[in-house]
């Protein structure tokens, strides 16, 4: 038995959202109970208490759409690297970093991630891999990061025509044998979905073989209309729009993810809507990558199960939202946009996402739902009630305010101590990996 009190509770929970001096028990991988400290401590006495120091304590964050490799990016400079769109992006670095991936690096970067994303309060990823130089067993090195981090993780590996037909049937089977793994694994810790790149790297072919392979019970990962690019190809080659492409070969349903969605039209949205497919908005990367600004607040509207990913370029959950606060403010031209409809893609519908692939439910403290819970170092400088919780956490937090983190009810960080890996030993591995992988890119040392 776990107990974490004295502090104040939020637990996303709409009967009892906000405690002032509250607690959460959690016994083995659930919690049991919340309530005042007072009434938690009396109730169990003997349990292993965590001490809040008055910080915030509240449900673990879910990345909706992370892409692991990304980290070892970091500080990488590729020898003729100058993009002058997207798709020099995808190419000069993204598919170039991918192609020289060995599976030691792939779970490196893993291990790197997780490590962030432990550090951030997150505990649940939905990531999307790709390593055209090493396809074969990839999902299985991430999975066994996330396994001795003790992360919750949906794995899918990214269908690609870009590198030739034999690699995208060799990444189909990849992505078909690591679901029927995942589907046979009653942890509640490991799920699996079939990965795609985007519709203008797929091939009909290809399209055919994943619908004939996928097995049941999953859904698909795909980027939608992230660059103009890929909406201008579809109509060129298909005669169609990507989402209409995407419905005829049986893609949308509701355990379908589609990541971006910047160039997709009132049509395309009320397919999505009608199918219950889901979104993943990234904010950072759209900008970074100077690809648009998605029609994110008119899908919230629409009833459209609406998330919010980092694209890899951040596992700070609070800063993603931070960046989709301004960024559809400046956007629309409207002080009002975003208020609300972001907090509820972060806090609502990235649960409502995760539970489509785990059963325990998540993103909320109450009985019976995944003990997953985090205690932010936050002392609000004004009163902090149930009705202007997402005011204070919006502009008094970042990520880096977690100081514990609880997953599953195994205690992955306390006060800032990483606790389930030599952190030390796994940086020094990666900036040595990572040196290894940028003396490949660039041609040796």
């Amino acid at each position: 038995m776990l107990v974490i009190g004295n502090g104040r509770l939020v637990t996303r929970d709409a009967e009892n959202p906000f405690i002032e001096n509250g607690a959460v028990a959690m016994d083995g991988t659930v919690i049991s109970k919340v309530g005042t400290l007072e009434e938690i401590r009396k109730e169990f006495p003997e349990a292993e208490f965590i001490d809040a120091k008055g910080g915030v304590i509240m449900p673990a964050f879910i990345n909706t759409h992370e892409h692991i490799y990304s980290s070892f990016a970091r500080g990488l400079s590729i020898k003729g690297y100058n993009p002058k769109g997207f798709l020099d992006i995808l190419d000069g670095q993204w598919w170039t970093i991918d192609r020289h991936l060995t599976l030691e690096q792939t779970r490196l970067s893993a291990m790197a991630t997780y490590i962030d994303s432990i550090r951030n309060g997150v505990t649940t990823v939905f990531d999307h891999h790709a390593s055209f130089g090493h396809i074969t067993g990839s999902l299985s090195a991430i999975e066994s990061a996330a396994k001795d981090l003790g992360v919750r993780t949906c794995l899918c590996y990214e269908i690609s025509d870009r590198d030739g037909m034999d690699k995208s049937r060799e990444s189909v089977m990849e992505n078909v044998n690591f679901i029927k793994h995942a589907l046979a694994d009653d942890s509640d810790m490991i799920a699996a979905m079939m990965g795609m790149h985007a519709s203008f790297t797929i091939s009909d072919e290809t399209m055919e073989l994943c619908n004939e392979l996928k097995p049941d019970g999953v859904g698909y990962h795909i980027h939608v209309a992230e660059g103009i690019y890929d909406l201008h190809q579809c109509l060129k080659e298909h005669s169609k729009r990507i989402v209409d492409r995407l419905y005829d070969w049986n893609i949308l349903g509701p355990k379908t993810l589609l990541g971006h969605c910047i160039y997709i039209n009132e049509h395309e949205m009320d397919l999505i809507k009608e199918t219950d497919t889901m979104v993943v908005h990234n904010p950072e990367s759209n900008m970074g990558n100077a690809c648009g600004c998605p029609p994110t607040m008119e899908l919230v509207h629409k009833g459209i199960v609406t998330g919010l990913g980092t694209d890899g370029y951040t596992h700070d959950m609070l800063e993603s939202w931070k960046v989709a606060n301004i960024l559809h403010k400046h956007h629309l031209c409207d002080p009002n946009a975003a208020w609300g409809e972001v907090p509820k893609m972060l806090f609502e519908n990235n649960a409502v996402i995760a539970n489509r692939y785990f059963k325990k439910p998540l993103g909320v403290l109450k009985e019976g739902a995944a003990a997953d819970v985090i205690v932010m170092d936050y002392n609000p400088l004004t009163p902090m009630r149930a009705d202007n919780v997402n005011g204070h956490l919006l502009f008094g937090t970042t990520g880096h305010d977690v100081v514990t983190t609880v997953c599953n009810g195994k205690v992955l960080m306390k006060d800032r101590e990483v606790l389930v890996c030599d952190v030390d030993k796994v940086m020094a591995d990666c900036r040595q990996s990572a040196q290894e992988l940028a003396d490949d890119i660039n041609g040796g040392k």
